[in-house]
């Protein structure tokens, strides 16, 4: 298993996925180095309170900062994430949230992206900035 169900566009070959990403029901929309979209039922990843639970907020974020940062790293090298900080803002109880991630900062070795996880009225959510390290196979 791959982590990755069917969808509208699939990680890059340097980037294997996990378990986890599939089991939250991750669905990736767009993937470039520089902007991503990914989105993810809230229904299956609440906390005990019926809220999405803020780790599931950091998964989403940090599964599609990673993906960016793997992209933009290229063939032969991989991404690490290596920081990671998430400010919750709004709760969400049903539907979907949709993650958009955006480079902050695309060197040699790191790069920094911003995600933005809002619902299904484009409310902000979460704000989560990932630094990655990128490294050579």
């Amino acid at each position: 298993m791959t982590g990755f169900p069917e969808m509208a566009v699939q990680p890059p070959a340097n980037y294997r996925g996990g378990e986890l990403e599939y089991k939250m029901g991750i669905e990736f929309l767009e993937l470039t180095a520089e902007r991503s979209v990914a989105r993810m039922p809230v229904i299956g990843n609440r906390q005990g309170i019926s809220m999405l639970h803020g780790g599931a907020h950091v998964v989403l974020a940090e599964s599609l900062g990673s993906i960016s940062a793997a992209l933009h790293a290229g063939e032969g090298r991989y991404a690490v994430g290596i920081e990671v900080n998430a400010s919750h803002s709004r709760g969400v109880t049903d539907a979907w949230v949709t993650a958009t991630c955006e480079a902050l900062h695309l060197g040699r070795t790191l790069c920094t992206h911003q995600v933005v996880i809002s619902d299904e009225k484009g409310r902000r959510c979460s704000t989560v900035r990932i630094t990655s390290m990128l490294r050579d196979r």
